[in-house]
């Protein structure tokens, strides 16, 4: 059984950073995709990067890119989001995802899913 598990959430002021962890467990599979989508009130889950664990691509969504940083630690099983000069509109619930195929951003196309971990930027 896949499972996700997100940690590092928490408020920070604009302009500040952290870091989100996702360790993952019970995968057999040598290579997937991981996915940090984030909901925020009202919104539709989006995308905000991805990695491909086998040759180590990465994906970002525009809003994000030059900010956040998406890295694994095979050793660990454990996917990072290091997230820097935040703002109020990063403002969300931040989710680790999982799966095999499909578009990187796209919600519909992952069966394995965190709990979530919340993030508020505060101006």
């Amino acid at each position: 059984q896949v499972q996700l598990v997100e940690s590092g959430g928490g408020s920070v002021q604009a302009g500040g950073s952290l870091r989100l962890s996702c360790a993952a467990s019970g995968y057999t599979y040598s290579s997937y995709c991981m996915v940090w989508f984030r909901q925020a009130p009202g919104k539709e889950r989006e995308g905000v990067a991805a990695i491909y664990t086998g040759d180590s691509t990465t994906y970002y969504a525009d809003s994000v890119k030059g900010r956040f940083t998406i890295s694994q630690d095979n050793a660990k099983n454990t996917l990072y989001l290091q997230m820097n000069s935040l703002k109020p509109e990063d403002t969300a619930m931040y989710y680790c995802a999982a799966g095999f195929g499909g578009t990187w951003n796209s919600p519909a196309d992952f069966g394995y899913w965190g709990q979530g971990t919340q993030v508020t930027v505060s101006s």
